[in-house]
């Protein structure tokens, strides 16, 4: 019977880690190895991305830069920061993408908006299946890369497993 209470207790630590594995958020380096920086090219970084609620932006940037978050298309289009939601600055800063919707994001360094240095991004709810659509500009034409998401079907089905696979434990051990 032992042997069993060992299996089961096994198997119990095994599917909480794998809930937890299944609930962690993807962290996304904006402008990927080149961080957020006027010669990165944010079209190419933010189409293969894709932004669920849970996830993160990290941005890395020297001291001649900033990150300011407008709060409309507007704003984003003529690189109006007069009325910025947020700036951050510090070299790493981390925006939590907490709800679905669209954010548009800028360099608060004079000019470097209008060089490109933006970037919008919707996030879509973590157990939509469809695809983020994400529109950055830039006008850069340098490319970077780009860490892979991770999907967020295949995230909401292991953390479903995981959740059944604890509940059996749960009630075996309780027998």
């Amino acid at each position: 019977m032992e042997a069993v209470h060992k299996f089961l207790f096994a198997i119990l630590i095994s599917a909480a880690l794998m809930v937890e594995e299944a609930t962690a958020a993807t962290q996304h380096a904006v402008g990927g190895s080149q961080g957020w920086d006027e010669s990165t090219d944010f079209s190419t970084w933010a189409s293969g991305q894709k932004f669920v609620v849970g996830d993160q932006l990290v941005f890395k940037y020297t001291s001649l830069h900033s990150v300011v978050e407008v709060g409309s298309e507007s704003a984003y289009k003529s690189c109006d920061i007069s009325s910025a939601l947020n700036s951050l600055n510090g070299g790493n800063s981390v925006v939590k993408l907490t709800k679905p919707g669209t954010r548009y994001f800028a360099c608060g360094t004079s000019g470097h908006c209008g060089q490109g240095m933006k970037v919008k991004i919707t996030t879509v709810a973590a157990d939509a299946s469809s695809s983020t659509t994400t529109t950055p500009a830039s006008s850069s034409s340098s490319s970077s890369s780009s860490p892979t998401s991770t999907s967020a079907a295949s995230v909401s089905y292991r953390a479903s497993m995981a959740t059944a696979l604890l509940v059996i434990c749960l009630s075996l051990v309780s027998v």
